[in-house]
């Protein structure tokens, strides 16, 4: 237990660094967090393709092994950065930080954090993030916000993500909401799909609205570059 809160306090430590970093030059952290398979690369492709032509965006890749991820993203065209974990389950905010100075992304930017996939270890690591977005595909099941309740419990925002795939599932999307709501009764939640766009609107929205704020009290553009 004492070993587990050093880290942790460490961890913290470089998180209030982060935000500071983040703040300083205007950007909007963002760490999306998921099990395997809930569509979060593929949802974070077709989100920056819709932010790209007027906003400044910048990724951070986490993963275990490969860059195919980070591929993916640089192909839109915006900058990314694999992180590697190898037998570690999660991103920390030393990872992030260091990550971040290497990006160095454009003032005002919107930075996607996309962690290891896992509901598990990342709930407990604040990045120094401005957000925690946590993704739960239609294909999971409803129970998974009672299964993995901190990780619910810590995230501002629910993305339910695949939800075009409904007609074909037996699948109580009710229960989903009121079994994160139990956990998490202030969570916002948003049902999305990357391959029609349904919720999309919704979902940049969010980021936009939330960007404004976080570009307000920051460092000027002039005084980051």
């Amino acid at each position: 237990m004492k070993i587990e809160q050093d880290l942790l306090a460490k961890n913290d430590a470089y998180a209030d660094d982060n935000r500071i970093a983040f703040n300083m030059t205007g950007a909007l952290a963002l760490n999306l967090v998921s099990s395997p398979g809930s569509g979060k690369t593929t949802l974070l492709v077709e989100t920056i393709k819709r932010l790209q032509s007027d906003l400044p965006v910048a990724v951070i890749e986490g993963d275990q092994q490969t860059s195919m991820d980070a591929e993916h993203i640089r192909a839109t065209g915006a900058p990314a950065l694999q992180i590697n974990t190898g037998k570690g389950c999660h991103l920390d905010a030393h990872m992030t930080g260091h990550a971040f100075e290497q990006l160095r992304p454009a003032f005002g930017s919107v930075l996607f954090i996309e962690n290891v996939g896992n509901l598990v270890c990342p709930a407990m690591f604040d990045l120094g993030e401005e957000h925690r977005v946590v993704l739960l595909s239609v294909t999971e099941g409803e129970d998974k916000p009672l299964k993995y309740p901190d990780m619910i419990r810590s995230s501002h925002l629910l993305l339910i993500t695949k939800v075009d795939l409904l007609p074909h599932l037996d699948f109580d999307m009710d229960a989903l909401i009121s079994n994160a709501r139990k956990i998490n009764p202030g969570i916002k939640i948003l049902k999305v799909s990357a391959k029609t766009g349904e919720g999309m609107d919704g979902w940049t929205g969010f980021i936009r609205a939330a960007r404004t704020l976080a570009l307000t009290g920051c460092a000027t553009a002039e005084e980051w570059g």
